[in-house]
């Protein structure tokens, strides 16, 4: 009779190659595909939910960087022995995150921060954002453990059950032989047979994600919930997986960390969906902050025009159209190309007084000099008005304001007094010129 007993699969030779001078590391690829796929997956699912397309892409900006600090930052300070303790690899270890050693609890946690900025930027509310990207984040780490596989890393302790794997001695370029040589190849040499962790906690991730999209079909989570369903159901499986692991860790009574790690945010994590608001959120809130239809009118563009009449009231720019305005014909001839162009109702306009100074005697424009100079300054300075109110956009309207503002006193409309917000126009020099004519 002939027994056959199942065979261990090995880890892989190498997880390093060179494209001539440049490494192509198997554990940066995998990275790279998980974030491409939770990106994939997180921008349809927002879409679905009623989100613009793209907006996902836009908060992985400051979410990938984030999270990639983070992850580094926990396993720095979970694993500090293994580069600042007696014998340590040193800071420049610390720094190539490329060799691996990323904590899913800090890159979750800082990770959150940068989305929580980037919402906050385009108007969208986090837990909704939590919950359409959660599956895609979970199948993403499910992906990233390919590459422990690839580097040789977080295996259990040993074993003889049939699915073990066979781990190898590697030689690094620079010839030294060890099990955790992450540049190195195998020698052939089986260092020892473990429980293949990466891979329970792989197959665990891929339950989750199935978990997480029927959850959400079946009971439509939102407000936060099913990112909390997501952080409970993959800190239960890390929780039983860190058990089993055998490799160098920080200890607390003789417990590995990350087992309180787990314990401590799966109890956080049911918390909040037993207090979260049911049902989901209102799709009109996730549209964000989106710039109006091409020939759509601005809201509140009205407002701004009032305001916008209400500062050359204030300057005197309307007293100077009404003046303008009494002597129509003569206004005509000299605006010439504005001519047409019908003149807006304005207040009347109160008798100026002058107080006498030294040098009233001096040289005063004509009646009708006065008044071609009111006639240019109205009509002008009230095309440029209508012309910025119909220029205005959703995102420029107080732009636009202060750049009519600006604009008058380029042209020598408005002057600054005494430096505050406060100024005198032209027109409003010409109309005390007239009344002081007048009483000459």
């Amino acid at each position: 009779m002939t027994t056959t007993v199942l065979a261990y699969f090995p880890s892989p030779a190498q997880g390093v190659w060179y494209l001539g001078p440049f490494p192509v590391r198997a554990y940066a690829l995998c990275i790279i595909a998980g974030i491409i796929v939770a990106l994939v997956i997180g921008d349809r699912r927002w879409a679905a939910r009623g989100g613009e397309r793209g907006v996902i892409y836009d908060i992985a900006l400051w979410a990938v960087p984030f999270g990639l600090i983070g992850g580094r930052l926990y396993h720095l300070m979970t694993d500090w022995r293994t580069y600042f303790g007696p014998g340590g690899a040193g800071v420049g270890a610390a720094l190539r995150i490329w060799e691996g050693g990323l904590g899913i609890w800090g890159a979750v946690a800082l990770g959150g921060v940068g989305a929580w900025i980037a919402c906050r930027r385009n108007g969208i509310p986090l837990p909704a954002f939590g919950d359409a990207v959660a599956p895609g984040i979970v199948l993403a780490q499910a992906i990233g453990r390919l590459g422990n596989y690839f580097n040789q890393e977080l295996y259990g302790r040993e074993t003889t059950v049939p699915w073990a794997m066979e781990i190898f001695y590697r030689r690094d370029p620079s010839g030294v032989v060890d099990v955790h040589a992450i540049d190195g190849v195998s020698t052939g040499q089986v260092a020892a047979v473990v429980h293949p962790t990466f891979l329970y906690e792989l197959l665990w991730n891929v339950l989750v994600f199935v978990v997480l999209i029927w959850a959400d079909r079946r009971f439509r989570l939102g407000h936060g919930r099913l990112f909390a369903l997501y952080v409970a159901g993959y800190s239960l499986g890390r929780f039983w997986v860190e058990w089993m692991r055998d490799d160098t860790a920080t200890l607390i009574a003789g417990i590995r960390i990350n087992v309180f790690t787990a314990a401590f945010v799966f109890i956080g994590a049911v918390v909040y969906i037993l207090l979260a608001p049911k049902g989901r959120e209102d799709p009109a809130t996730l549209c964000g902050n989106q710039p109006p239809e091409e020939g759509q009118e601005e809201p509140g563009v009205e407002e701004w025009a009032e305001d916008l009449v209400s500062v050359a009231e204030g300057t005197g720019l309307v007293a100077a159209a009404t003046v303008a305005g009494e002597h129509e014909d003569e206004d005509a001839k000299a605006v010439g190309d504005v001519a047409d162009m019908a003149v807006p109702e304005a207040a009347e306009v109160p008798d100026v007084v002058v107080p006498e100074a030294a040098g009233a005697e001096e040289d005063l424009p004509s009646e009708q000099e006065a008044i071609d100079e009111l006639a240019l300054a109205g009509f002008e300075v009230y095309a440029l008005c209508r012309e910025q109110v119909y220029e205005l956009r959703m995102n420029d309207v107080k732009r636009s304001t202060s750049g009519l503002v600006r604009m008058l006193n380029e042209r020598g409309y408005l002057e600054e007094v005494d430096g505050a917000g406060s100024a005198e126009t032209s027109g409003g020099v010409c109309a005390a010129r007239l009344q002081r004519g007048k009483d000459s």
